[in-house]
């Protein structure tokens, strides 16, 4: 995962700014090297992972492991549904081909959004999606009702952002690649 991963999550990471301060949660982290690329990035900031599998935790805590000592990472057991963060926290939220398996998108993008700073971004990284002209997503979209995937479209991309809150929604495709990123924007509180 996390070799087969890293130019897409390259790609992906460039259409956001990430500034050094920044407090970041990786959603689904897998084996961690989303997380040590956004520890790298946020030089004075910091990095949540949390993912649903022990053993991915397990994984990305020993690939790590000196981000981890270093008190600039901090790795947790959890789920997208409850997350174990206060309201507000996160500068940058980014989930890399994980949004697919949340067990209940349009709610759990909304929990997503509770903890997203006013100003905040999200941003889905993914190398399937519905429609995309590629063998990989056209077998997963074959599949899904059988994997439990949940394929968007570009345009239902846009609107589940819109639905949770998200503004500034953009979607951009890799179409020789079947490479997909869509982000939004949390609005600034008018406080």
């Amino acid at each position: 995962m996390n070799s087969r991963h890293s130019k897409l999550t390259d790609w992906g990471l460039e259409h956001v700014t990430i500034e050094n301060h920044f407090t970041i949660l990786d959603v689904g982290c897998g084996g961690g090297r989303t997380i040590s690329k956004l520890a790298a990035l946020a030089t004075q900031g910091k990095v949540y992972g949390i993912d649903y599998s022990e053993e991915s935790v397990a994984a990305t805590k020993r690939a790590i492991a000196r981000w981890i000592d270093l008190g600039r990472v901090e790795v947790r057991h959890a789920s997208v549904s409850q997350l174990p963060f206060p309201d507000n926290m996160f500068d940058l939220i980014s989930a890399v081909e994980s949004h697919f398996w949340w067990p209940n998108l349009p709610g759990d993008m909304c929990e997503v959004f509770r903890v997203t700073n006013p100003g905040g971004t999200l941003i889905f990284i993914a190398e399937v999606y519905k429609g995309a002209n590629t063998t990989v997503s056209k077998l997963a979209e074959k599949y899904a009702s059988r994997t439990g995937m949940k394929l968007l479209s570009v345009d239902e991309h846009r609107e589940l952002f819109a639905s949770a809150g998200y503004s500034n929604v953009q979607v951009i495709e890799e179409r020789a690649k079947g490479w997909i990123c869509a982000m939004g924007r949390k609005p600034p509180s008018n406080s």
